[in-house]
């Protein structure tokens, strides 16, 4: 994917994770567009103020991040790509700081919450929450004192001048988060691997084991499947689906035929399937 002079919009700022699957997705010659919340990340694509959105979609550890399934319902854009990014938490101070002297330590609580042994091992320290992971080492950098810390990647340290203090301090190390690459426009097909969908069924007996069936049928895999709550109708559900294969052949033709089945089907885009 090219990346001259695109902005990405990330929740968070500058140097969360967010960030840096950003950069891992489309390379370092992008503006990143910190937003406060997911609503504001979705609503500067749709408005124009961002040519790409890029969404954590789910963690390895935590599983689903169910209200940008419904945010991708939503809003009217395309996912175009996706990567997966390895994340590492990082104890990071202000310069001339060191382990012992920290007694305060900030970050999201689902970053703090990856980090349960290391807190557990020394009881001298108290976890407080933030907002975000990276804003916690931008507040750390504009006041905080010798005794205070963060948690957070290394790109935040590396943006603020902060010093990391140690690395890879996370519970599990096989924890990653999926990224989505969002877009205005649907991206093309040619290099596509995987499509994303988003459908509902009428409510009978069966009717989501006969819907599954057309992939079965032809052997197409299926690599996630989520439902959510279909507003207005309790009890009800949409169901979002990621699809493996090439949009334009047998896969296609599978969600085609799904389609007729379904009471709504709206594909939310076909793209290449992302590596970490």
């Amino acid at each position: 994917m090219a990346s001259e002079e695109l902005i990405v919009a990330i929740q968070g700022e500058r140097g969360a994770f967010s960030h840096q699957a950003a950069i891992a997705a489309l390379g370092p010659g992008i503006e990143v567009l910190p937003r406060a919340s997911f609503d504001e990340l979705f609503d500067s694509v749709v408005e124009g103020k961002a040519d790409r959105g890029l969404v954590p979609i789910e963690n390895s550890l935590h599983g689903s991040i169910h209200e940008n399934y419904d945010r991708l319902k939503s809003r009217p854009l395309h996912i175009v790509g996706e990567t997966q990014l390895r994340i590492r938490q990082c104890l990071i101070a202000r310069p001339g700081s060191s382990v012992g002297m920290i007694r305060r330590v900030a970050s999201h609580p689902v970053a703090l919450a990856q980090c349960r042994r290391f807190f557990a091992e020394r009881p001298q320290l108290e976890a407080v929450s933030a907002y975000d992971t990276a804003g916690a080492v931008q507040d750390l950098m504009k006041g905080g004192l010798a005794t205070q810390g963060a948690i957070a990647s290394r790109l935040a340290a590396e943006l603020y001048g902060a010093s990391v203090l140690l690395d890879d301090i996370e519970d599990d190390a096989e924890n990653y988060t999926r990224f989505l690459l969002l877009a205005r426009e649907a991206g093309t097909l040619e290099a596509a691997s995987k499509t994303s969908i988003v459908f509902v069924l009428d409510n009978q007996p069966g009717a989501l084991y006969r819907a599954l069936g057309v992939f079965a049928s032809r052997s197409v895999d299926l690599c996630k499947l989520e439902s959510r709550p279909l507003r207005g109708h309790p009890w009800e559900y949409s169901f979002y689906l990621d699809v493996l294969g090439d949009p334009r052949g047998v896969a296609g033709l599978a969600i085609e035929e799904l389609g007729r089945s379904c009471r709504e089907l709206r594909i939310l885009g076909s793209y290449p399937e992302g590596l970490s």
